[in-house]
């Protein structure tokens, strides 16, 4: 006899994911995804100038912010054949690198760590071991068995006084807890230094962006100028500082955060078979080393790779309607042409139906329409996105830089590849792709001091901007790698203004409901067999969803089903 659990919001700092689960022997059997709140930015982006979808968009999320802004300027440059100058793309590319560290050691320490640390037993460590085995796995020098004192004596009146504050409504003490109490103190100790840490990575959007989060990007490059000997433009202080910023993020990901994820990966190698869900991954690729046209150049190469079959990757063109579609069939919206076919965004629809039960209630009727993610096939497939693809897709297609860090990581944790198809494998994909964006920032901050050393300092391509040089219609599309995985946008031009817009972002992708086939999406497929000791603390569940970093910002916000906002926050000077 099964019973059906329910984790609403699933997420930590968003909300509006829900997952229902039937637990049947321990086991979950069947699981579903819901999104709880619907996105329109579509419809708001109609009729606009295509110039400044990238400011709209760009709102999308302030998480794995910037993002979708670079993902619509390359829409918009691709339907207007805009080629953008090499140091636009090399400080695109850094700002990429730079969003990589700062997201992947926010999700680690803030958003899933403490799925994995118990925080309230790092309070029986000996901070004189705590401090010993710090220094055996890394030499960072917040180290010593008085800042781990310290620390503790900070939490233990936390405790005391009954509010655990930020580290509240945990399910500390839970048997699915392994670690050490030693290594339970690392981790929360560079829980909180991260928290300081990440307000420093940030300002290399601020310096080339203007500000973060949301900074500023250009339709034909980037909205700032380089000026060696200009106090108001990207001057020699200004670079160097970004240089140093840089450095300083690769150190803390070497010493700090592969240091913790390994320590913690290796108490916890059963999750090394659990999670893995789909087999199926999908990677549009990223960071142009000789354009954006030439995929080849891709420091993230582009793929798909089916049923687990690394010898195989196959293209990806998303210009080809029968590439990516999406359906509707268990979403909150309706075609034209009915529920149980595909559109590819370029002709795609975002119009809501919803007939649901209104909210609290008791369970989905999934067997009719229960969220509102749409749900998108890669050639019919249902395909997972995120790190581990493209972690996987570089291993496959036989990168070297891909190569040794995947190899290096499996040979000290001593399991198989097959164990990166996993919850765990998918948690340390994100940390190792992170130490490949750390160099690759450096490497595209070297070419762009090169390039200005040499005289170029062309940072925009402004022949196309001006509309009258347009086609009276034209069709584009932009992608990126978000954190969370594969992201693009679609744009139809009419007259000089936004005709359609679609976003297909990572989050649909992987949360959507099952399509017009039955076909799971990657995390319904994940959670099945994924194992449950308390119905009442599903731990485990949050392991496997968090394991894929979910941003529900990319796909919901506060409109009801007959378009009137449900909640308005005003700011003081906004």
């Amino acid at each position: 006899m099964s019973k059906r659990i329910v984790v609403d919001p699933v997420t930590r700092i968003e909300g509006h994911l829900r997952i229902e689960a039937d637990i049947e022997n321990g086991k979950i059997k069947d699981a579903f995804s819901s999104g709880t709140m619907v996105r329109l930015l579509e419809e708001i982006l109609r009729g606009r100038d295509p110039r400044d979808a990238w400011a709209f968009v760009g709102r999308v999320c302030g998480v794995c912010t910037s993002i979708h802004s670079l993902t619509s300027v390359r829409c918009v440059e691709d339907a207007l054949d805009i080629v953008i100058p090499p140091n636009a793309e090399l400080v695109r590319n850094i700002m990429f690198c730079t969003q990589y560290m700062h997201d992947h050691v926010v999700h680690f320490y803030h958003l899933h760590a403490m799925d994995w640390v118990d925080v309230v037993d790092a309070l029986k460590a000996d901070p004189k071991k705590t401090s010993e085995l710090a220094q055996s796995i890394s030499r960072w020098p917040k180290s010593s068995p008085g800042y781990f004192s310290d620390l503790q004596n900070r939490i233990k009146k936390f405790v005391a006084s009954g509010q655990l504050g930020i580290f509240a409504n945990g399910y500390w003490g839970h048997p699915a807890y392994k670690l050490p109490a030693e290594v339970n103190l690392i981790g929360l100790a560079h829980y909180l230094e991260a928290l300081e840490w990440q307000k420093e990575i940030v300002k290399v959007h601020a310096i080339f962006g203007g500000k973060n989060p949301h900074p500023n990007y250009l339709v034909g490059g980037m909205a700032c100028a380089i000026g060696i000997d200009d106090v108001s433009g990207i001057n020699a202080e200004r670079l160097a500082y970004v240089g140093q910023l840089l450095k300083d993020g690769k150190e803390f990901i070497e010493q700090v955060y592969i240091p913790d994820l390994m320590a913690i990966a290796s108490f916890y190698k059963d999750w090394g078979a659990i999670g893995g869900g789909l087999g199926n991954f999908l990677v549009y690729g990223d960071l142009p080393t000789n354009g954006y046209r030439d995929v080849s150049s891709y420091k993230f190469p582009p793929g798909a790779i089916l049923n687990k079959d690394i010898s195989k990757v196959y293209d990806v063109d998303l210009k080809k309607e029968d590439e990516v579609q999406e359906f509707i069939t268990h979403s909150w919206y309706e075609y034209k042409e009915g529920d149980n076919i595909g559109l590819h965004p370029w002709k795609g629809e975002s119009k809501v139906k919803y007939s649901g039960p209104k909210p609290p209630f008791e369970h989905l009727d999934t067997t009719q329409k229960y969220s509102y993610l749409k749900t998108p096939r890669w050639k019919g497939n249902a395909m997972e996105v995120g790190p581990l693809g493209r972690m996987l897709v570089g291993y496959a297609r036989g990168r070297e830089d891909f190569k040794a860090v995947v190899d290096k990581a499996l040979t000290d944790l001593n399991v198989p590849v097959t164990a990166l198809f996993s919850t765990l494998g998918r948690t340390a994909a994100r940390g190792l792709e992170s130490v490949l964006t750390a160099q690759w920032g450096l490497d595209f901050f070297d070419q762009l001091l090169a390039n200005i050393k040499n005289g170029d300092t062309r940072m925009a391509e402004m022949a196309r901007f001006d509309p009258a040089t347009w086609p009276k219609t034209a069709i584009g599309v932009g992608h990126s790698e978000a954190p969370r995985g594969a992201l693009a946008h679609w744009i139809n031009i009419e007259d000089e203004k936004i005709a359609n817009y679609q976003l297909v972002v990572p989050t649909t992708w992987n949360a959507s409901p099952r399509d017009h086939k039955g076909q799971m999406s990657a995390y319904e497929a994940a959670l099945i067999d994924t194992p449950v000791a308390h119905e009442d603390q599903p731990l485990e569940i949050l392991r496997t969803i968090h394991s894929f970093d979910p941003c529900m910002a990319c796909s919901v916000h506060l409109y009801d089903e007959h378009g009137n906002t449900i909640n308005r926050i005003s700011v003081m000077g906004d």
